[in-house]
This record gives C-alpha cells, structure tokens and sequence, in this order.
C-alpha cells in the first residue's frame, strides 16, 4: 500500500477513565468576577456511576485552577478518597516515552511502500529503537511508531480526577465549586459634558484570560478588595483580545453585601477565552458638575528666584445616588459637531453621597508665578516673604485654588501675615482662593514665619 509518513496514534483503550463519567454541559452555571484577577466558578453537572473504586475525570477545567479552592459535592452514598489535577499534556515525545519497554507497532518504508511490524520500544528521542521477537534491530523516527494506549499518566487537556469509590450503580448530580486566577474586571466611565450638567454611562469590561471558555453563564461581578492569603505569580503571556459590546435594555443590579458592592448582570453571558466583553451597568443623565481649577505651588521656604506652576482643571460632582466601582473616567465634549476628549482620571472605589473629582488636565490660559521677594531665615526660624500672580488669559472669570506647603504650628511657632483670604486644606496645606477676571491678572504678597 502507498501511505506518506504520519504520527498514527490510536485511541483504542484509554486507561485514564476507568468507570464514572461526567456531563460535558454544566446546569445553570454561575460566575462571580473579583478587582483582584480571581473568579470563583460554581457548576452542576450531572455523572452516572458503577458500583465498587473508579475514578471521575473532569477535563472542562480552566487551566488557571486554583487546585487547593475545589469544593465538590457528590451524590448520597458516594465516598471520596482523594483528589488529582493532572496537567501533564500529551505529545509525541511524552507518549513515546510512555511506552519504553513495552510492545508497539512501527512502520518502515520499503521504496513507495510503508512495511509494519512490531517489537519492543528501547529508546526514543529523535530516533526510536525497537527490538523486534526476531531480534533484529530497528532505528526508525518517532513519527513511525504507532500506539493503541494512552496512558493514565498523560492527558489531552488539563483534568482534576476525583478517585471514589460508589456503593451501588447510580446517576446523580455533583457540586463544583473552584477559583481559578486570570479572569478580571473592571469599570469604565463615559461622562458627556453639556455645559454645567454631565450624563454619566458605566462599563463592567470582563477579561477572560483563565484558559476555559463560560457559556450561558451566570454573571456577578464584585467590587471591593478582598483579603488574600497570597498572590500567585504566572508567567505573563502576550494575546490579541477581542472586544465585543453587550448592551441591553434589562437593568443591571447593583446590591450592597458584606462591606462590598455585587452587580448582577440579569442575562446569561457567555465568555470566550481571551476575550473582552463589555456591559452597560450605569446610565445616569443631567449630573450636575462644577469646573474648578488649582495650582500645586512650591515650599516657601524651598525655592529661590520665580517658579512657574501649571493649573489642573478638573470637574466636581458633589453627590451620588449609586456607588463609583473604582475605574477610568473618559469626559468628552462636543465643539459645534466635533466631539473632544478632555481627559481622562481614574477613581478608586467611591460609596454614594461621596465627593467625586475628575481631573481633566492642564488648562491652556490659566498660569501661576511664585516670586521669591525677601528671605529673612536664620538659625531658629523661616522667614520669607513670596509674590503671587495668577494669569487668565480666557474669555471668562475664573477662580484659581493655589495649594501651597506650610505646617501650622501653635504657640506662636509660625505666622502668616497677608491680605488674601486662605483657609486650612489640612495641617500642612494652606489654600488661597483667588477671584480672576478675564484677560487680567491677580497678585497678592504672603509673608511666611515659622521655627525650624
């Protein structure tokens, strides 16, 4: 017979299963996606079994298993006696050396012509040695040898293997419960300002990454961080994600539980691996929003000459009915029919009623001077005095925080003397609030005292 080479290699018995057998479709299973790149998966499946020792394999495990976290349940009468993740993957190298010193077919080529025959496998490495019951010896490549047999030791995929042991023969139902590391979410926001009012869309942006695919699932996503014995560490590995878009007019729940905020996503998801999908879970219109603008300036006593500062303008929402999972907010604003991004700020987990601000970045016509006019300092005390000039140079009137470095001290361990209003941020910031109109500029002195 004419045949091109191939590696043949035959599932004709396989000593992995042994007697039960699991479903490969789980019933009504759930997911619930942690901040801390953790899943934790809950599955029914239903199994029949013979009666005596026999072992239950079940290969639809994500390959990011946390082994330890497996919970399973099993019928009534069923004793379980111990548990195994077996991830040794089956290749043409591994099966060859499965199989050293014991009897496998082979195949040699005799001009166009493949001859098969038998013996016994010595060696196998790129080249295979066989002693056939002739005594003859043959050196052919791996990918001629032939197999009948898996052995239990080698799997086609990564398989937890419960070994148990049933008192009569039954079909029932089992629990399955497990971690698995690589599965991840977070939120993202989209605010569309319209002068001083902003509507607010949430995002929750599953990434899959865990090695196992969740069909028709159950989705609960958890905000919050959640104590860990330990963080594993995995080798990081490079993709090409796919991002697809769920939307849908059903609301998703958001439920206050344990210190931590669930969203219960009320339609079945399914997941691929190595994919995103992105669910609207926030849709709030007309926010009202306050544009505020600030200077970080440098420590009176620590700089010499002029420094130059920079404003931020961000934006300010006072109160909210829903909590703010932490995320990226991405502000956005139309010119005529242009729509411009402003910037974009993270937030961490925000409770409802909580001040929010949303840095959107460094303000074109808003500048801030600090000149250095005397410095009076000695061995027991700071005294300086500084020159502050603020620049607004748009087409209306803006107020500028300027945050400026100095710790309050009593008992007359340090003075501020100036005729600008300030306030206290905290016990080491004072913040001046300055009042500028457009195209105009701002100046005021402070004279700064305080011991060493």
């Amino acid at each position: 017979m004419n045949r091109s080479p191939f590696i043949f290699i035959s599932l004709l018995a396989s000593t992995l299963l042994t007697a039960g057998n699991i479903s490969q479709t789980p019933i009504n299973p759930s997911l619930v996606v942690y901040n801390s790149n953790l899943s934790l998966v809950h599955e029914t499946r239903t199994l029949t079994l013979e009666k005596g020792h026999q072992a239950l394999v079940f290969e639809d495990v994500a390959s990011t298993v946390i082994t330890d976290s497996v919970n399973v349940t099993l019928p009534k009468g069923v004793r379980l006696f111990s548990q195994q993740y077996r991830f040794d993957k089956i290749n043409a190298n591994k099966l060859a050396q499965a199989h050293l010193g014991k009897e496998i077919k082979f195949y040699i080529k005799t001009g166009s012509d493949l001859l098969y025959k038998e013996g016994t496998l010595l060696s196998a490495s790129s080249q295979a040695v066989i002693k056939t019951v002739d005594g003859d010896i043959y050196t052919v490549p791996t990918s001629a040898l032939i197999f009948s047999t898996i052995p239990s030791t080698l799997i086609s995929k990564p398989s937890l293997v419960w070994n148990i042991n049933s008192k009569s023969k039954k079909s029932g139902k089992m629990g399955l419960d497990y971690l698995v590391n690589n599965i991840s979410w977070n939120s993202n926001y989209v605010l569309n300002l319209h002068k001083n009012n902003a509507d607010l869309n949430g995002w929750i942006t599953i990434n899959n990454r865990s090695g196992k695919a969740f069909t028709d699932t159950k989705l609960v996503v958890l905000a919050g961080e959640i104590n860990r014995a330990s963080t594993p560490r995995y080798e990081s590995r490079q993709f090409m994600a796919k991002a697809v878009m769920a939307d849908t007019p059903m609301s998703v729940q958001e439920v206050s539980h344990e210190g931590y905020h669930l969203y219960k996503i009320p339609f079945k998801v399914s997941l691929a691996n190595n994919e995103k999908t992105q669910i609207k879970f926030l849709d709030l219109k007309n926010i009202p929003i306050t544009r505020k603008y600030k200077a970080q300036l440098a420590n009176p006593f620590y700089f010499n000459g002029q420094h130059k500062a920079a404003v931020t303008q961000y934006l300010e929402i006072k109160s909210l009915e829903n909590p703010l999972p932490m995320g990226t907010i991405r502000s956005y604003s139309k010119q005529g029919e242009t729509t411009l991004l402003l910037g974009e700020s993270h937030i961490n987990h925000t409770p409802k009623h909580e001040k929010i601000k949303i840095t959107l970045g460094k303000n074109f016509d808003l500048k801030v001077k600090s000149k250095m006019l005397t410095n009076n300092s000695d061995r027991y005390f700071n005294d300086t005095s500084v020159s502050y000039e603020i620049t607004n140079r748009s087409n209306s009137t803006k107020t500028v925080e300027l945050l400026v470095p100095f710790t309050k001290r009593g008992n007359g361990r340090s003075s501020i003397n100036t005729n600008q209003k300030y306030t206290w941020k905290d016990g080491h910031t004072l913040s001046f609030k300055v009042l500028v109109k457009s195209d105009s500029k701002k100046s005021f002195d402070v004279h700064y005292r305080a011991k060493k």
